[in-house]
């Protein structure tokens, strides 16, 4: 016999989700402290932490890792929450996941690949552990 999800978890899913993507701290906060999985996937592997990284909410980012979200769990295309920040281009987001103890050269590309790529030197130099220039 196949287990078929309830609806309702489902739907709760999908309500987190969301709330990630919006960055409604305390809902996430609240659901997580009552039992929902802090990593929690959806059907492209992206955590909540990954979607409110990418979404630019700093405050929902650290709420998440306090509450033992994995900063450097990847989605099915193997990028992490901090290279999605590098690429989005949120430096909040990105302090919010160091601090965390988001790893530069995880995940592929790595955050360290796609602030190559993209030409953001400083962050580069971020995350090598070398002075940035300026």
């Amino acid at each position: 016999m196949t287990h078929t999800p309830d609806a309702d978890v489902i739907a709760l899913a999908g309500r987190l989700f969301d709330a990630a993507r919006a960055g409604d701290t305390a809902t996430l906060a609240a659901y997580v402290d009552a039992g929902a999985p802090a990593d929690l996937t959806n059907d492209r592997g992206d955590t909540l932490l990954m979607l409110a990284a990418y979404h630019g909410h700093a405050a929902a980012v650290t709420a998440l890792l306090e509450r033992g979200a994995d900063p450097d769990r990847a989605n099915d295309r193997g990028q992490t929450p901090l290279a999605g920040a590098v690429f989005k281009g949120g430096d909040d987001v990105v302090d919010a996941l160091l601090a965390g103890g988001a790893d530069p050269a995880a995940g592929t590309p790595s955050a360290v690949d796609t602030a190559r790529m993209f030409g953001k030197e400083a962050l580069v130099a971020r995350f090598e552990g070398r002075p940035e220039a300026g």
